[in-house]
Order: structure tokens, then C-alpha cells, then sequence
């Protein structure tokens, strides 16, 4: 979600901060350490919610949204084309974690539990959650929604995350997978067309008996949504509980413990388009089953008034997600919290009910730091009915059944999981975006231990020292801007969601730093101190905002919003263009009409060319003096880059998932941005992030299905090695040591040499392609 460090002064260090959005836009900070005062930042002026905006762009039917099980499709294509055996090797990091959006403890082994990272698969752990081992396959969706476990100690991973995203990307996975084994080995169950599963829920008497809460594409309607029952272990399943549109899918599914033909469910209604958020709608409800799930009835007594403009439970288009929590001590006691339809989702409503539902008393509502879509659940202590959890980006705890609130502290912020051990009294595991904790004090705050070993950080870029091979950063979702030296391991330097991250090239202590929506930094000491950057001008700067340092003249740096800004000295900046986009989209507080990447030309050094997130190309051959559109009409611009031995020759990126004949992922130009034509060639359908240009000549690119080498004409790729099925959002080719660095989303940062055999291969199957 979002967590921006307060923007630090001049020569201090930088102070992680967490601040979430407030709904007119305007940053407000919790600082971690209370001792310290610093003033609040000013509202930036914004650009899209990317990456999730970007997510909802990436169609390739006019506006309709993502194809059916669009990335699963792509990555079956790529498991079928040629591959070149490389090897990669993790570089971590092992110690920041990640999202995590399921834990399942496993009934039998005592110590076991195991985790599911939202785009980084399932994960083991012998040792109370202090150690985790991948026990998911590779080639596996990596997204995972939901984690449960049965009675007779089966364990169950839903895949695709159920969350809508905020300032984040969420991934859709192709069902229900099983394993009896420990997690050696997955069977896949069904529901492939599910998209995404948040809850999962079995049977304590017949481990057969299996409900799944299947939410559905948030892009696109329809697909296998609502409540699913199994009752032969997940060969068979059927629909017991369907939306009352095609937009509306199941957000929970609780069976009562004490009497299994009882069941809770919650549905929710929900659709996003690349400039509109609708997180709720006429078919979200609270619904109970007293049949085992044949039929169901609606919920929506409440005993006492309701507060202003609380809608209640009722049928309403403004009800969205529904948070659920039924005591396993008593499950009469029934916990209910709901919000609103809005992008910004907020709470409206917290009910208790001693009668399973028949009936609901208003209780008291506590303050919301978080939009309650991006959290969306409620747990309940087993042992005592009056104990009750309630995620945002902070947990809230309540010890007499919501009368009162307290924040538990102690962890990460932004909170999705959390179940208890039954093995032993008091131990409890939390995952929020930043990782997995364990409590044996039954979650009381500041009894949390942090997993020491959790290598699923979320990536969305990064940079690598042209001197040491050893010194690399990187900005990932919600942990901040981290690097490799300074400590033992990777450490955190620059709070927030961390953006671009980029190294000088001949020295190693000069770098840049960005958080979300163009917040970025300058450090002459290798991050220990930063100061912001200056005079840059623009109405909307993109959530990832592109900054790049001439290939000739370092000290040279180019920034953009909606306009183009250049710095000479990499601290001061001004405006060297004007607004290169079409301006701005249809949604007032997230618009679009951002510069999304720029490169300049090492040869020619007045050439700089620039991309957008709405499809746009332009460039500058007299260093801003004037400028020309090359290109319009395309998907969102990832990436641009000009060749460093001939400025005639360009390349731009693109998102979108493609379908034969739509379109390409891959442009190219050999006069200087004239006329592009598509080198995509044989690449799986799947969105592109970005292009580097490696030794003689060879193209390195990294696409949502893994990492591709081709000739410098295109047209014929090679999957290198066999990366985990989690997108690659941006690559570095260190020439000194032809070295090639891929940050993944889910699975951290790896690295492999581009040994000259590759090279020679690739270029001989381009010549060989007319």
C-alpha cells in the first residue's frame, strides 16, 4: 500500500516514515520514532496510481480489460519456446520480506507452518516462521490469494491475490492447488478461471469438504466467481453461492467449527478500469448457510440505528468489501466490518452479533488509517470470543468485542493474514507487506519476532555499481528504497514504496533515489544522506517516475513529470519541454498524462527521446529546444533506449497482453525515431518492462514471464534460464563483469553471466531469421 517516508532535509538521514493516502490527497506521517519531529510533506501534484493503473491498461480488446487468464496463457508460451541454459542465482535479499496474503499451519508437524507471498508463491517453514524455503514450483502462478489447511494435515493454496492494489500490482493466478505431502509436490484442483481466491475454507469433521471463496478478475467481469463447495477433496466443485452480477465474487467463507452445516460468507462487487476505481456495488452481502452451503439467505438486520451515513448491510450500490470474523469459541459471535464503493474504499460500518447473524448491534468504530479493501478481513481469538483483530496499515486489537481499540505494534504496516496455532496455546502468525511474524504471547504488541529469512521482497527496480560488482540497490513495493552495502545485509535507506534507483557510473557514492509520485533524492555518500531534488517542474508526476543519467556526461540528468525537466549539476532542475503527453485522463485525483522513461544518446548528445503512460512517443535532437511526437496511440511506454554506439538506432517497450495480430510488446527504429516497426517476433504475449542493450549488440529484455535475449534486429528471442514465474520489472548489464541483474516481483533480485557463447548463439539465430 502506501508508505512515504517524510521528505528528509538537507544533509540528514533519511527517517522511514510511514504515511498512508488521505482522500483529498494529501500526505500525513506517523513518524517510527517518536522522539523525532519533522514537518508533514506538501501535496505533490499526481499522476496515475501506477503500477495498478498500468495492470488495468494492459488489454488488447479496446478498453475491455486483461484477456481471460491472459498470464497464465503467456507463460505456458514461453514454457514451450527456446531457452538458453543460464543460471541464475539469487542475490536476495533474505531479510526485508514481502507481502504475505495466507498462512496455513500445519495440523500435524508440530513448528510448520507454511506462507503465501502475494506474487512469490508458497513457502516452508520447519522453524516457527524463522526460516522459509520455496517449496512452489517454478513455473507456477507465483500469486498467491489464500493458504489453508485440513484436518487430515492436506494444505491448500489459492492462487491469484484478491486484493484490488493501491499503489501496488496484483497478479492473477489459475486456481485451487493441493498437496498432501508437505509441499514436495501440488496437484491443481480446478478453478482455473477464478483469477483470484481470498479465502479458503475446510471442513474440521470431513476434510473432504471444501469452500472456496473465488473473487473474480478485478479487470474484467465474469470468469468462475462466488462461493465454491467440494465434497471429494477438490476433484469436483459447485457453485453454492453466485454474485448478483458479473462483477461480484466472494470476499470470505467461514465454516462454523461446532456445526459445519453452518456457513458465513461475504460477496463483493468490484471493477477496475485504467481511470476508475468501483470496490463495491448492489452485489456485496453478508450471507449464512444453515445447510452446509445448498442455500443461502441474506443478512442484514441491525438491531440499532445506524450512525450518519453508515448504509449498514443492506442492498446498497455504495457497499463494498465486507470484512468477516466468526468466534471459534463461541461462532454465535459474529464481527462484521464494511466500507464504502469508493476508490479510497472507507470504513463505514462495525456490527457484533451474539445469534450467528439473525440479528446485529452497531459497535464502535475505530479510527482507519487504510483504505479497508486493501486489508479486507477480521480475525477473532480462538480462545476468547471478546478478542479480535482488525487490519489497516496499522492493527487495531480489541479485548471486550469492539467497545474499545488499541493499535498493536510491533510489525510492518498493512495487514493480511493472521491465523493461530492450535498446537500451541498462545502462538499466533501475522503476514502484512512486510513479511511474516510470529507472537507466542497470544499477538500482544510488541511481542512480534519478524522472520529472519524470507527472500520475497517486491522489486520495482534495480541499479547496480559499475566498480563492485557486489553494490546494488533497488526500490521495492512498501519497503523502501534498500541497498547491499552499508551492513551485513540489504538495509533500508530511503523509506516509501521505492521507485528508480540509479548509480553514477563512475562513482559509486553518487546515487539516486525515488519514492512514489517524483519524490526523489540525491546522495553524495552512498545513501547515508540525501537532498531532494530542485525546481523540477510539472502537473502530475507518474507514481514510477523516470530518472536517467546521460551516458556522456554523468553530471547531466534528466527527470520527468508530464514535462521533461534537466539538471547540469544533478541537484537543480528546470523545464526543458513542455507537457509531452495528451494530458490529462478522466480521473480527477489520479490522472494520466505522465512520462514514463527517457534516454539520451551517448553519440549524439542532443538526442533525447521520452515515453508515456498513454502510449506516446517524442523526441529532441537539440537537447529540448524543440521536440516532435514519433508515436501515439500506443499501450503504456515502459521503457525507451537508444543505442550507445548509434543514436539512429531506438527501442521502446511496451505493456499489454497480446493476442496474435494486436500488436507488439517490442518497437524498433534505425532512423533516429522516424518509423518503428515490431521486433516482438516469437515473445510470449505478455507485457515488456524494460530493454538493455548487452554485448555485441544483443537485446536483454524483461517481460512479465521471465528474461529474453535477442539479436540486435529482434525478432528471435531466447528465454534465458528458468526464472520463477514472477514478473521481471526492470534489468541492469554490468559490461565490466557481464553480469546480468533481473528484480523480480515476488522473488527479489538474481543475477547470471552473459557468457560468449550466448551472445553467439542468439546472433546466429538472427541471422538465420529473415
Amino acid at each position: 500500500m502506501l508508505r512515504s517516508p517524510l521528505r528528509p532535509r538537507r544533509a540528514t538521514r533519511v527517517l522511514a516514515l510511514t504515511v498512508i493516502l488521505a482522500p483529498v490527497a494529501a500526505l500525513a506521517a506517523v513518524p517510527a520514532d517518536a522522539n523525532t519531529a519533522a514537518p508533514a510533506a506538501p501535496p505533490r501534484p499526481r499522476g496515475p496510481m501506477a503500477p495498478g493503473e498500468y495492470k488495468a491498461r494492459q488489454d488488447t480488446s479496446g478498453g475491455l480489460g486483461l484477456p481471460e487468464r491472459a498470464l497464465v496463457k503467456a507463460s505456458e508460451a514461453a514454457a514451450k519456446g527456446p531457452r538458453l541454459p543460464v543460471d541464475w542465482r539469487s542475490e536476495g535479499p533474505a531479510n526485508i520480506g514481502g507481502r504475505v496474503t495466507g498462512i496455513a499451519v500445519d495440523p500435524n508437524r508440530r513448528d510448520t507452518v507454511y506462507v503465501g507471498a502475494a506474487s512469490g508463491g508458497v513457502w516452508k517453514s520447519t522453524d516457527r516462521a524463522a526460516t522459509l524455503t520455496s517449496v512452489w514450483p517454478r513455473r507456477n502462478p507465483q500469486a498467491i490469494g489464500a493458504m489453508a489447511a485440513g484436518p487430515d494435515g492436506a494444505i491448500y493454496a489459492g492462487t491469484g491475490e484478491a486484493n484490488p492494489g493501491g499503489g501496488s500490482i496484483t497478479y492473477e493466478g489459475d486456481g485451487v492447488y493441493k498437496s498432501t505431502d508437505g509441499g514436495r509436490s501440488w496437484t491443481r484442483l480446478g478453478l482455473r478461471n477464478s483469477a483470484t481466491i481470498s479465502l479458503i475454507a475446510v471442513d474440521p469433521e470431513n476434510p473432504r469438504r471444501i469452500f472456496v471463496a473465488a473473487t473474480g478478475s478485478l479487470f474484467r467481469p465474469g470468469g468462475e466467481r462466488g462461493v465454491y463447495r467440494s465434497e471429494d477433496g477438490g476433484r469436483t466443485w459447485t457453485l453454492v453461492l453466485a454474485g448478483a452480477n458479473d462483477t461480484t465474487g466472494a470476499n470470505s467463507v467461514v465454516i462454523d467449527p461446532g456445526n459445519p452445516r453452518r456457513v458465513w460468507a461475504s460477496m463483493w462487487d468490484r471493477r477496475r478500469e485504467p481511470d476508475l476505481r468501483r470496490y463495491g456495488g448492489v452485489g456485496s452481502g453478508l450471507f449464512r448457510s444453515d445447510d452446509g452451503g445448498s442455500t443461502w439467505r441474506r443478512l442484514e438486520n441491525i438491531v440499532t440505528p445506524t450512525p450518519g451515513d453508515d448504509i449498514g448491510l443492506r442492498s446498497d450500490p455504495r457497499l463494498g468489501r465486507i470484512g468477516l470474523g466468526v468466534a471459534p469459541g463461541d461462532p454465535d459471535r459474529v464481527y462484521v466490518l464494511t466500507s464504502t464503493f469508493s476508490q479510497f474504499g472507507d470504513v463505514k460500518g462495525f456490527y457484533v452479533s451474539d445469534d450467528g447473524g439473525d440479528s446485529f448491534r452497531t459497535g464502535t468504530l475505530p479510527a482507519s488509517d487504510v483504505p479497508f479493501w486493501w486489508t479486507g478481513h477480521l480475525w477473532v481469538d480462538p480462545a476468547d470470543r471478546d478478542h479480535l483483530y482488525m487490519p489497516s496499515a496499522n492493527l487495531r486489537e480489541s479485548a471486550d468485542a469492539g467497545r474499545t481499540w488499541k493499535v498493536n505494534q510491533g510489525m510492518h504496516v498493512d495487514h493480511h493474514a493472521m491465523v493461530w496455532d492450535a498446537k500451541v496455546p498462545g502462538r499466533v502468525y501475522e503476514g502484512n507487506d512486510g513479511g511474516v511474524y510470529r507472537s507466542d504471547a497470544n499477538g500482544a504488541t510488541q511481542t512480534w519476532t519478524k522472520a529472519a529469512n524470507e527472500p520475497y521482497t517486491q522489486f520495482y527496480s534495480v541499479t547496480a555499481s559499475a566498480q563492485d560488482v557486489t553494490r546494488m540497490a533497488g526500490g521495492t513495493q512498501d519497503n523502501g528504497s534498500v541497498r547491499t552495502w552499508n551492513g551485513p545485509r540489504w538495509n533500508e535507506f530511503l523509506g516509501g514504496d521505492g521507485e528508480a534507483n540509479v548509480i553514477h557510473p563512475h562513482n559509486h557514492d553518487i546515487l539516486y533515489s525515488c519514492y512514489q509520485f517524483g519524490a526523489c533524492f540525491r546522495s553524495d555518500d552512498a545513501g547515508d544522506t540525501l537532498t531532494e531534488l530542485r525546481g523540477a517542474a510539472a502537473d502530475r508526476f507518474n507514481w514510477f517516475s523516470p530518472i536517467e543519467l546521460h551516458p556522456a556526461d554523468p553530471s547531466v540528468v534528466y527527470f520527468g513529470g508530464d514535462r521533461l525537466n534537466r539538471s547540469a549539476n544533478g541537484l537543480d532542475f528546470t523545464p526543458i519541454s513542455p507537457d509531452l503527453t495528451g494530458g490529462p485522463g478522466r480521473d480527477e485525483v489520479y490522472p494520466f498524462g505522465t512520462l514514463t522513461t527517457v534516454a539520451a544518446s551517448k553519440t549524439a548528445p542532443g538526442t533525447v527521446v521520452v515515453g508515456s503512460d498513454d502510449g506516446r512517443i517524442s523526441l529532441t535532437r537539440d537537447d529540448g529546444a524543440h521536440w516532435s511526437l514519433e508515436l501515439k496511440d500506443q499501450p503504456w511506454v515502459t521503457r525507451v533506449e537508444i543505442d550507445p554506439r548509434n543514436a539512429r538506432r531506438m527501442f521502446a517497450t511496451l505493456s499489454g497482453y497480446r493476442a496474435s495480430g494486436t500488436g507488439g510488446n517490442v518497437l524498433y527504429s534505425d532512423d533516429g525515431g522516424d518509423t518503428w516497426r515490431d521486433i516482438s517476433g516469437d515473445l510470449p504475449g505478455a507485457p515488456v518492462n524494460d530493454i538493455v542493450i548487452g554485448p555485441h549488440g544483443l537485446l536483454l529484455i524483461a517481460t512479465d514471464v521471465g528474461v529474453y535475449a535477442g539479436p540486435p534486429s529482434g525478432r528471435f528471442w531466447f528465454r534465458l534460464g528458468d526464472l520463477p514465474l514472477a514478473a521481471i520489472t526492470d534489468i541492469e548489464f554490468q559490461g565490466s563483469s557481464s553480469r546480468l541483474i533481473a528484480a523480480t516481483f515476488g522473488r527479489g533480485i538474481y543475477s547470471t553471466r552473459i557468457p560468449r557463447g550466448v551472445a553467439g548463439k542468439v546472433q546466429a539465430a538472427g541471422r538465420q531469421t529473415p
